[in-house]
């Protein structure tokens, strides 16, 4: 297991290098120019001089390969560099709003494990019932809706029609825990759904299966309650592929805050890529790509890890 580990961290290294390297040439690949851009959306006409100038600070006006060297050589360093748009170090920006979007992402995903798992094993321990059915439709319901979508029904229902929930902003649920729960249950709500939906999908398919196996037959023969071979036998070994499942969507989780950030007004890492984005702020595009990309694979190291826990055969590899 120990092993493994060692070998899924190095292998995450040139996997880092890769998303560093295809993020800075592509987000060159965009049309027009970023101090133009970001001069246009403030309303603001700078003479050529001044625009001149802006370039030569952030390097924009050299070739892109030095550009791209400047970049890289500061990155080794920690230093993502500086926001044409904000004005200040991209690392700074991002540590200030990152806390936002790790208490948006996993409270979406531990909403989903709570409710997929357990609704996924009494399915598939009841199947063909009215239960099984009633959960399998519910699932499929919650990955036809697309999530920007249940967003703004949410939003509409229960922020300008009940008026029950705040409609955007965000407040810590450390310092003021009552307002915290009640700003993020809807953006909670509107990420979570999808993936709870296909975790709940594939945890009675895995479950179904695993309950076909012959050390199943051979633990009831044993006189074990059903209780005990589901959660002690079966559950155990069918939780691998809903962990694989988990893992690979926890990058559509990152990338889904984006949308529901915005629609919520979450000051999170999504909302400001995407106003990076449209004001063409190299450096800070750049910079969030590569923190969602860092978390994703660390998500996935993690998720190779934890195979060993859950499989002998894996954690007896040294």
């Amino acid at each position: 297991m120990l092993k493994r580990s060692v070998v899924r961290v190095a292998a995450s290294v040139p996997t880092m290098l890769g998303v560093a390297v295809l993020v800075f040439f592509l987000i060159r690949m965009m049309p027009g120019d970023a101090i133009d851009i970001m001069n246009a959306n403030a309303g603001r006409n700078l003479d050529p001089e001044a625009a001149a100038h802006l370039r030569a600070v952030y390097a924009l006006d050299r070739p892109v390969l030095e550009q791209f060297w400047i970049w890289f050589s500061g990155l080794l360093q920690g230093d993502l560099g500086m926001s044409i748009q904000m004005k200040r170090p991209v690392a700074e920006a991002i540590l200030e709003r990152l806390p936002a979007t790790i208490y948006l992402a996993v409270s979406s995903l531990a909403l989903a494990i709570l409710i997929a798992v357990p609704a996924g094993v009494l399915s598939a321990t009841r199947r063909n019932s009215t239960t099984d059915v009633g959960a399998r439709l519910i699932s499929l319901l919650g990955l036809s809706i697309p999530n920007f979508w249940l967003a703004i029904l949410l939003l509409y229902v229960f922020a300008f029609l009940l008026h029950l929930l705040p409609a955007s902003g965000y407040v810590s649920p450390i310092e003021n825990p009552i307002e915290g729960i009640r700003h993020s249950i809807l953006p909670i709500v509107a990420l979570g759904t999808a993936l709870a939906a296909l975790t709940m999908r594939m945890t009675r398919s895995a479950v179904l299966e695993t309950l076909g196996q012959d050390y199943i037959r051979t633990a009831h023969s044993k006189g074990l309650s059903p209780r005990a071979v589901i959660y002690n036998h079966a559950l155990r070994n069918a939780l691998i592929p809903v962990i694989t499942v988990i893992g690979l969507q926890l990058g559509g989780l990152l990338g889904g805050s984006i949308v529901i950030e915005a629609v919520f007004e979450w000051p999170g890492v999504g909302l400001l890529l995407l106003r990076a984005i449209t004001n063409a702020d190299y450096p800070m595009v750049q910079g969030v790509v590569l923190v969602i990309a860092f978390f994703v694979v660390m998500a996935n190291v993690l998720m190779d890890i934890s195979y060993g826990l859950l499989d002998p055969r894996l954690r007896s590899e040294t």
